[in-house]
């Protein structure tokens, strides 16, 4: 393994607090996106000297739309013959499937009526939600990275992230009652055999008083776990035993509690939500920059336009080093995602070119 290296195990719980089923972190980044986005627009409201009570409507519009709108998405983009065959399970949002493309329509939408409503520039709305809509979304990315979700492909080389919740998952599943944590160390004995497999420890804590006979045994490991590494799609996808080699695995006591530890190979990931979550931080900063030093030499749909082009842009190539959603994507030469960004690209491209030149009075 080369020296010049760096690679994290990432092995959150989804729950805020340990143990309950709420709140769990993607609600409360999703949340504090939409709050952060609120308080920016009531400053902006105040800045140009409008009512702001309307950035509470412009709130109810917003999540309702993007809730709706991204779930829809998903369904008819990815799936339509199922959900339109089974159309209760649109409902079932708890079950997961947001389509941020399916959301950003839904947007679009929203804001036509609450202009319309409002009495105001379509444009104009649309540039001042462009800059609070980076932010929103760098919250929610960062909920999904929390849920370790919206995966990356395999880097290929000694840098990414080992997604590692659903392997904990397993081995808890597996143990039964007799386990007490499942923990993750990067090192040990297990040798790469090619670049982006990353050698790493698997510690199984038992719970403490169990003698020795009631813990799993070699052999168990040697079967059935290592069995389930290599055949089961929640494991295999982020880490790696040779079948034609013995798995490694040692056992230790430490005070009342015995421990095995499982010798294994991670597979680095690019953590695309990251990616995703940054540049849309970026995005968020040059656009302010903007609208307060330069909004009134700027006609509106400027930023909207330029809003578009970047994020659909960006988009496009985060697809590249990201997993399919729907195993038929792999069977097209662009994924939905991509497809989906191009008309969106065009409609920034077509507005920012109009809204180019001095300002119209």
């Amino acid at each position: 393994m080369s020296v010049l290296s760096f690679f994290l195990i990432w092995s959150p719980d989804p729950n805020i607090f340990p143990g309950l089923d709420v709140p769990r972190w993607y609600g409360f980044f999703f949340a504090l996106g939409f709050i952060i986005s609120q308080q920016i627009m009531f400053f902006v409201y105040r800045k140009e000297g409008l009512n702001e009570r309307a950035v509470d409507k412009i709130t109810l519009y917003l999540v309702i739309a993007v809730v709706v709108g991204a779930r829809l998405g998903h369904c008819l983009f990815y799936d339509p013959a199922y959900y339109l065959s089974n159309p209760l399970e649109i409902f079932k949002v708890w079950k997961g499937g947001l389509a941020s493309h399916g959301g950003a329509i839904g947007m679009l939408i929203a804001l036509w009526l609450f202009a319309k409503d409002q009495k105001i520039k379509y444009l104009w709305i649309l540039d001042r939600i462009a800059i609070v809509t980076c932010i929103t979304g760098a919250c929610i990315r960062m909920g999904n990275f929390m849920n370790s979700e919206i995966l990356g492909v395999p880097t290929d080389s000694n840098f990414g992230v080992v997604f590692s919740k659903n392997v904990e998952d397993l081995l808890t599943y597996r143990s039964g009652d007799n386990v007490e944590e499942v923990t993750f160390e990067r090192g040990g004995r297990a040798e790469a055999e090619q670049p982006g497999h990353v050698p790493m420890k698997i510690i199984i804590k038992y719970k403490r008083g169990l003698a020795i006979d009631e813990i799993k045994t070699v052999d168990y490991y040697e079967t059935s776990v290592k069995n389930a590494f290599i055949n089961y799609k929640e494991a295999n996808a982020h880490v790696y035993v040779n079948p034609d080699k013995p798995l490694i695995v040692d056992f230790y006591q430490l005070k009342r509690h015995y421990y095995a530890e499982v010798h294994t190979l991670g597979i680095a990931r690019h953590p695309a939500q990251l990616y995703e979550s940054f540049y849309c931080l970026i995005m968020f900063f040059l656009f302010a920059h903007i609208w307060y030093h330069h909004r009134d030499r700027i006609n509106n749909g400027f930023i909207f336009g330029l809003f578009m082009m970047m994020l659909w842009s960006l988009r496009f190539l985060d697809e590249f080093v990201k997993e399919n959603q729907e195993a038929w994507e792999a069977d097209i030469p662009l994924n939905m995602g991509q497809w989906l960004s191009i008309p969106l690209f065009i409609v920034g491209l077509i507005v920012f070119v109009r809204a180019l030149g001095p300002k119209k009075q």
